[in-house]
């Protein structure tokens, strides 16, 4: 899908979109929309509120200006919890693993059945994540940095999610780790989950991405299909590359 649908048809839109931490006026009026099963990637340097969109669209950040839907229903005021049960999916950046609870106890204290007969169970996660299967017994705060990351988004997968937010899900990832989780994004994506990419990769994201959307200093600088702006200079000029 490389062309955006409409706010009203989308799977999650925010319009307008304000945000504040403090007095800090992080967000200037941004507009988003993902489509169903669609791959979006958002790109920006450091600090020009892509983490803080995230949040905005999760609940996590009051936005103080502008709206957010989810399938329809208006989620401008809606709480995190309130949006994740509407199918809404969060890996965070630092991973957010429970130290004391095992690989499994992480795991399955997200389950949720599935619509889809090849929807994500335990088995299936530990299948795509094998090393999650040898260490199914050990605690969260024992597992490397590659084991959180893999117990995080197979976390968020056993929600069976209509939409998944990946916040930087390779950062500090050894590169046959980070290859795993870019093999994972594919196999979301073919799931038809809709899927909301940040990450530092850029190259990773626009091959995996439908369409781009960059963000500088808190506004949408560039917007298009991911086929069309990879190899453009406008996205190298807005990550200063």
């Amino acid at each position: 899908m490389a062309t955006p649908p409409h706010a009203d048809d989308a799977l999650l839109s925010g319009r307008a979109l304000h945000a504040w931490y403090g007095s800090s006026h992080v967000l200037h009026g941004v507009d988003i929309a993902i489509g169903r099963g669609e791959t979006l990637g958002l790109l920006g340097r450091n600090g020009m509120g892509k983490s803080t969109l995230i949040r905005t669209l999760l609940g996590h950040v009051a936005r103080r200006d502008g709206s957010i839907r989810i399938a329809g229903a208006d989620l401008s005021r809606a709480r995190p919890h309130e949006v994740a049960r509407r199918g809404v999916a969060y890996v965070p950046e630092g991973r957010g693993v429970f130290a004391n609870l095992s690989v499994r106890e992480n795991l399955v204290m997200a389950a949720r059945p599935s619509q889809h007969s090849r929807g994500w169970g335990l088995e299936r996660v530990l299948q795509t994540f094998p090393r999650l299967a040898e260490r199914l017994h050990h605690l969260g705060g024992q597992l490397s940095g590659g084991e959180q990351q893999m117990v995080a988004i197979g976390r968020a997968l056993m929600t069976n999610p209509a939409l998944i937010l990946l916040d930087e899900a390779t950062e500090g990832l050894a590169p046959r780790i980070a290859a795993l989780i870019w093999d994972v994004i594919t196999q979301i994506r073919s799931d038809g989950i809709a899927t909301l990419i940040v990450d530092r990769n850029y190259r990773q994201v626009s091959e995996h991405a439908d369409r781009l959307l960059v963000l500088q200093k808190g506004q949408v600088v560039l917007a298009g299909s991911a086929a069309e702006l990879r190899h453009g200079p406008e996205l190298a000029r807005y990550l200063g590359l």
